[in-house]
C-alpha cells in the first residue's frame, strides 16, 4: 500500500452491514478458512480499527470488553480479536497501524489489554510492547472454574498506560464464551 494511510474506528453499530460483511470476508480468507462464526462473534460489539483501500478492506482488528479476575479483583479488560491483513498487504505496517488505534483505547479505557496470539501473529505483539503472560489461565465456566493450560503459552498483555500489569503468581481467570474462550 502507498501514500496515506488511513485507519478509520467505529463501534460495532456504527460499521455498517455491509462493511461488516466485507470485514468478515477479508478474515475468513486472511485466515485460511480457519475463522468461525464464534471467531467472528468474539470480535462485535466493541471498538473496531480497519485500512481499506482501492478494492475493500486492507486491514482489521476489534477491542472488546473482557472481565478477567485475578486476586480477588475483577479488571476490565480490553482484548483485542480479529486482527487480519490482506495477504498481499501483510508485512507493509498495516497490523501495526490497526493496534496502535486499539492500543490507544485500552490506554483511555481499561486496566490492562489482553489477546491471544497465534505463532504467525505473536510478534508483531512483542515488537509493540505485548508480553506473554507466564502464569495460568483459567476461566469461569458453566460448571466452575477451568484451567486453559493451551492457552498458557499463547496470551499476551500489555499494560494500559501508567496502570501494573497483574503479577503471574496467580492465574488470571477469564469470563466464559462459546467457541475458543481466549
Amino acid at each position: 500500500m502507498t501514500g496515506d494511510v488511513r485507519v478509520r474506528t467505529a463501534p460495532t453499530h456504527e460499521v455498517g452491514p455491509a462493511r461488516l460483511r466485507a470485514v468478515r470476508a477479508m478474515l475468513d480468507a486472511a485466515f485460511d478458512g480457519d475463522f468461525a462464526d464464534e471467531d467472528w462473534d468474539h470480535g462485535l460489539g466493541g471498538l473496531h480499527a480497519w485500512i481499506e483501500d482501492g478494492t475493500g478492506i486492507a486491514a482489521h482488528g476489534s477491542l472488546v470488553m473482557r472481565r478477567v479476575l485475578h486476586r480477588g479483583r475483577s479488571y476490565r479488560v480490553g482484548y483485542v480479536e480479529a486482527v487480519g491483513v490482506r495477504s498481499e498487504l501483510r508485512r507493509q505496517g498495516l497490523g501495526g497501524l490497526v493496534m496502535a488505534e486499539l492500543e490507544r483505547a485500552v490506554d483511555g479505557a481499561y486496566a490492562f489489554g489482553a489477546l491471544s496470539a497465534s505463532d504467525a501473529g505473536a510478534a508483531l505483539y512483542r515488537a509493540r510492547g505485548w508480553s506473554l503472560w507466564r502464569g495460568r489461565i483459567e476461566a469461569l465456566s458453566p460448571d466452575g472454574i477451568v484451567r486453559l493450560p493451551d492457552e498458557e503459552d499463547s496470551t499476551y498483555l500489555r499494560p494500559a498506560a501508567g496502570r501494573p500489569l497483574p503479577g503471574p503468581a496467580d492465574p488470571l481467570v477469564f469470563d466464559w464464551r462459546d467457541g475458543d474462550v481466549l
